[in-house]
Parts: structure tokens; C-alpha cells; sequence
């Protein structure tokens, strides 16, 4: 958060003006902090502030209370100017309980506020937290600004007069905190109550219990006697391109994305899917979407998913299918069938950590390697990789476009901090997006299912119930000639290569690379490709305004690689690429364009900080 300006003749005694703020919200998984925070960031979008924020979720799907694993956070950045990570260092936390606070208080910035629930910090609690004395007691906050408030006593009081039980009760302590946080920040209520009625429709004494809380919280902000240093926020709003905006998740814009791209095609899409974390999320989004072109199926695994999607697709629909690391690994040799076949296939892939069952609720970019070469044989497809929640709309479009022009399957790269993520998106006018409207092969005279397309090679989408063109397909290699089953050396090899060319020519059919940021030359390139790109972008902002040739390069299309990204890093005398692995992309720019680029790697489940892409940059600089 920048210096906080002090007060002038626009804002009150008790207020002062900050340009951006990092709040966090943590505590048990059944505390409600992300419904405390997704509330937040509702209120946040509405007020104007540019945003992206961070849900944290525990892999446990219900640990023990108090208990460190156990805990949720949901963290938001916001401020008036471009956002676009979900923040480094905290201004606000916001602890539930003892484990949230030993397990975020390390991400607090010095002074910062942290908001702590004295009713939850209990000897039992405070054993499970591993704390030996009570850290409210013991002077060991005294860096910070301490707002110790019991939430229990306060949410019993302001919930008495609905007659709810102890439990239900204490449940409403995430809409009091929110009262008070929205208070700290001068936010509308009344959206939040909107949603509450809406949620409760059907127990309207929760909904009224809920809402008593909010401005139970609300009200203790503005008349409680509060500690010196603890201020009312006052952030400016950004200053954003007219237009509709609304706050969208990188899974949300996905499936946005997938369901426009079958009406550009027009064209039925089937969703095959089997539930992984974090991409089940995907499932649930479509399958809300029955008036559009959109069927979705949940399969009884991932190899009956992504064959189910194959199916659609010979059918002369287009098949999707989802999943995580480890479910991609088992859809591996049906992906190899749809590469073999020749099949439109769209495979979203919500990369975690691994290996094996690894991290699921944590995020991870370590699926490069097997997107590209994960498969047996020489299987070569397009992968594009989503950079921001937003662009996830723009990358799952294009997908579908390469899929249906090349009759290929395409690979989407996400992760678990894009498909969580979100932030304010400026809704697209559906009729300036250019249409690719599918024209299945009609001509049954003389057909043969190796008909192909002189310009692309991809061969004819016919569908298999037409008349004259009944055929059958598998993967057992075919004669180029004929389509029919083929053992000839010499075809298999003109095969093989047609394949590898045909995916090697869409490098002609997808934009020139361009810098994101920074000049088109100078010394240091950093380079990266999916979401790292908001920690990058603001990382080489910072360094440019400190007066270094540092420019900022960020690759969508992984497979092929833009025909021109060679000649773009070769005008940089040094090359960077973070990732959040251990050295997956490099390797390929290495090995490619036989460039030295040097290696910034990150596998902690967590998306990089500015800070940390800034620190490697200065270091680097300093050497040139």
C-alpha cells in the first residue's frame, strides 16, 4: 500500500486517503471467509476500484476447528490505479481465530491493522495454534495496529431477537466482521443485503439474523470508542474505459468463453467432465447454462470424459473436456485418439501443485511439459495459455476457433489461482467478435474421410449419419490416400510429419508476439507465460519508473510459438522467465532459439509477488 496521505479539507477527522490496500480475510474453512470476501469484492467493483483478488483454500475439505491446515483465507487488492495481482505485502488482516493469525501474520506489513476475534482466542484454540501464551496478551503484536473486538459476544447480541440456536448464531460472525470491514472502507451495504435476502428466500429469519449482523458490524465501527491509528480508508475510484463491467472469476470467464465460441461457430457443444480440484468449478458453471448450445455430462472418470467428448465431436459437435494434473495424465491416450482421428477437442487444464496428488487447492505451473509432450508418440497440438481471469474468456474463443479450423485437439493452460481469481471485466459487444461458423463437409460423392483442406490440411468434418458418407475413424494409423487402415512404413512417416505440420502452420493463423510492456529493445526481457503475467507487468512497471531498460513480454500461444518471439528477444541483451516451476518453458526457449535466459522458479501453491519478480529483475539488471 503506498503512503497514506493525511487528511485535507475533502475528509473528515476520523479519515485518510490511501491509493491502494491489501485486505485479507482468514480463519476456519466453516468461518465463511470466502463469502465474507467475495461479499466484499462485490461492494469493492460497485464502489469503482480497479481489483483482483486471491481465495486460499485448505486442501482438507473439513479439518478439525483451530487448526492450522485447516484454515481459509480470501485475500483482495484494490486501489485506484490497473490492479492486477492480488496484492504482496497485507495492509489489513482480518484473523477469525488463533491458527489465522500464526499461520498469515507474517504477511502483514509492519504497522499494518490486524482485526482479531478475542472471543475465539481460547486456551483450546490457542493449544491448536501452537501458541504457548496468548499473542493479544504477551505484547508480541506490538508492531502492529491491534483492533481486538469480541466478535462472539457482539453477533450473539445483535442476532438475539431471532431466536436462531448458539450455533446458527456464531455463524452469522463472518456478515458482523463484514459490517465492520465495510465500514473500515466506506462500502455500500446494500448489495450485500440484496444477496442475503436472495440466499435466504427460503428462511427469511437467517436472512434478517445475517443482515442484523452486517450492520451490527457497521454500527460498532462507527460508534465504539476505537484505538488510536484506526482510521476510516478512503481509496479514489479508478479510471476505467466506459462500459458495462461486471466482476468475473477465471472459471466464469471460461466457460463464457466456451459457450460464445460455440455460438461463433454455431455450433453444439458437449462438456465431458469428471470432478477434480480445482476445475469442477467448470462443470458447475455450465451446466447453469442449459439455453445456450451447452450439454454437459459428468462422466464416471476421466477416461470415459474425454471420450465422451471425443464421441460428440465425431458426432459433428464439439467436444470439451476439463480437469486437473493429474486427471489430464489419465486422459492422455484419449487425447493421442483425437490426434490421431483428427478430432476437434478442447481440454482445459487447471494446472495444481504436484506431483501425484500433490496440493489440489494450491496453484502451480508445472503441467508445461506434459501439455506440450504428455503423450505416447509423436502427438503434437496447439496449447494457449490464459494470462489473467479476464483473458480466460478471449483464450477459451480461440481454442474452440483452432480446434474446429484445424480439426485438432487444443489444449487450454489455467491454474488454481486463475480459476479462483477475479476481477472487474468490461463485457464484450457480442457482435464485434468475428464469427468461424462450422460448414460440415456436405459432398458425398466420391468422399473419403481423408479429404483435407489444401490450406490447413485438416482433414473433412463429416458427419458419420450422412447419407454417402458413412465412415469410421480410430487410432490406428491411416492411409493418407484412402483413410483406411494402414501398416506402410513410408505412410506412417508422411503421416507422422503431416501432423507435426499441420500444428506447426497455425504459427501463420495467430498474432505476431508483442511487448506488453517497455520498449521493443533494450537490456532485459522478462519473459513469461500465463499468470504470472500480473506480477510481471507490475514488477517491470516499477523497475521502468526507477529508470531501467527492462521491458515485459508475455507468450498466449505456447504451442506453436509466435514465428516472430525469436527476433523480439534476440533486440535484449539478458532474458528472464519466471514460472512457477521448476524451469519448464525455458527450456523450450533454450533449446528453440538457443538464447541463455536465466530462471526465476517459484513451487510454493502460491502465485508470485511483485516483490519477488522486482528483486530478481534489480539483481539481474545489476549484473548487465
Amino acid at each position: 500500500m503506498q503512503a497514506v496521505k493525511e487528511k485535507d479539507n475533502h475528509l473528515n477527522v476520523n479519515e485518510k486517503e490511501t491509493h491502494d490496500v491489501v485486505v485479507r480475510f482468514a480463519g476456519d474453512s466453516g468461518d465463511g471467509m470466502q463469502l465474507t470476501g467475495t461479499n466484499f469484492t462485490q461492494a469493492t467493483a460497485l464502489y469503482g476500484n480497479d481489483l483482483s483478488t486471491f481465495p486460499d483454500f485448505p486442501a482438507e475439505i473439513r479439518a478439525p476447528v483451530g487448526a492450522t491446515f485447516g484454515v481459509s483465507a480470501f485475500q483482495i487488492y484494490f486501489g485506484a490505479d490497473d490492479v492486477t495481482t492480488s496484492g504482496d505485502d497485507v495492509d489489513v488482516l482480518v484473523a477469525m481465530n488463533p491458527a489465522a493469525l500464526v499461520t498469515n501474520l507474517g504477511k502483514l506489513v509492519k504497522g499494518g491493522l490486524v482485526i482479531v476475534d478475542k472471543g475465539a482466542f481460547t486456551q483450546k484454540n490457542l493449544t491448536k495454534a501452537k501458541y504457548e501464551i496468548n499473542p493479544l496478551e504477551d505484547n508480541s503484536l506490538d508492531g502492529f495496529r491491534v483492533l481486538s473486538i469480541d466478535i462472539h459476544k457482539q453477533v450473539l447480541t445483535a442476532v438475539e431477537p431471532y431466536g436462531l440456536s448458539h450455533k446458527d448464531a456464531l455463524r452469522c460472525k463472518n456478515m458482523w466482521t463484514l459490517g465492520l470491514v465495510m465500514w473500515l472502507f466506506d462500502r455500500d451495504r446494500s448489495a450485500t443485503i440484496e444477496s442475503l435476502n436472495k440466499k435466504f428466500a427460503a428462511k427469511p429469519q437467517v436472512a434478517d439474523a445475517n443482515i442484523a449482523a452486517l450492520n451490527a458490524g457497521h454500527a460498532y465501527g462507527e460508534t465504539a470508542e476505537l484505538p488510536a491509528g484506526i482510521h476510516v480508508y478512503k481509496v479514489p475510484k479508478a479510471k476505467v474505459p466506459p462500459g458495462m463491467y461486471r466482476n468475473i472469476t477465471g472459471t466464469q470467464a471460461l466457460a463464457y468463453g466456451l459457450i460464445a465460441g460455440s455460438e461463433l461457430a454455431e455450433i453444439d457443444l458437449l462438456f465431458a467432465s469428471y470432478p477434480i480440484t480445482p476445475a469442477s468449478n467448470l462443470l458447475h458453471e455450465l451446466s447453469s447454462k442449459k439455453g445456450f448450445r451447452v450439454k454437459t455430462f459428468q462422466a464416471e472418470d476421466e477416461i470415459a470424459a474425454v471420450c465422451s467428448a471425443m464421441g460428440a465431436s465425431f458426432a459433428g459437435s464439439l467436444g470439451v473436456t476439463s480437469s486437473a494434473g493429474p486427471g489430464i495424465a489419465l486422459k492422455a491416450e484419449g487425447i493421442s485418439l483425437a490426434v490421431a482421428s483428427e478430432l476437434p477437442l478442447v481440454i482445459v487444464n487447471t494446472q495444481r501443485g504436484g506431483p501425484s496428488t500433490g496440493l489440489p487447492t494450491k496453484t502451480e505451473q508445472s503441467d508445461f511439459n506434459m501439455a506440450l509432450f504428455g503423450r505416447h508418440g509423436d502427438t503434437p497440438i496447439p496449447v494457449v495459455a490464459a494470462s489473467t481471469a479476464t483473458d480466460c474468456f478471449d483464450v477459451a474463443i480461440e481454442a474452440v476457433r483452432l480446434a474446429i479450423r484445424y480439426m485438432t485437439p487444443v489444449m487450454i493452460l489455467s491454474d488454481g489461482y486463475l480459476a479462483n481469481a477475479s476481477e472487474p471485466w468490461k463485457i464484450p459487444n457480442f457482435d464485434s467478435l468475428k464469427s468461424f461458423k462450422v460448414n460440415h463437409y456436405d459432398e458425398p460423392k466420391d468422399f473419403k474421410p481423408s479429404i483435407r483442406d489444401k490450406n490447413t490440411n485438416a482433414r473433412v468434418w463429416a458427419k458419420p449419419g450422412t447419407p454417402g458418407m458413412e465412415h469410421r475413424i480410430g487410432g490406428i494409423e491411416k492411409s493418407f490416400e484412402t483413410g483406411d487402415i494402414s501398416y506402410d512404413p513410408a505412410n506412417h512417416q508422411k503421416m507422422t510429419e503431416l501432423r507435426k505440420e499441420k500444428v506447426a502452420q497455425i504459427a501463420h493463423d495467430i498474432p505476431l508476439q508483442e511487448v506488453c510492456f517497455g520498449e521493443s529493445e533494450g537490456k532485459l526481457a522478462v519473459l513469461g507465460w500465463g499468470s504470472t503475467y500480473g506480477a510481471i507487468h507490475q514488477a517491470v512497471k516499477r523497475a521502468v519508473a526507477d529508470g531501467m531498460q527492462v521491458s515485459h513480454i508475455h507468450v498466449r500461444y505456447l504451442s506453436p510459438m509466435p514465428s516472430n518471439l525469436c527476433e523480439i528477444l534476440s533486440k535484449f541483451d539478458s532474458v528472464l522467465v519466471p514460472e512457477m516451476n521448476t524451469g519448464q518453458f525455458i527450456k523450450m526457449i533454450r533449446s528453440e532459439f538457443l538464447i541463455d535466459a536465466q530462471g526465476l522458479n517459484k513451487i510454493a501453491g502460491q502465485p508470485f509477488k511483485i516483490g519477488e519478480i522486482l528483486a530478481a529483475i534489480v539483481e539481474k539488471y545489476q549484473d548487465l
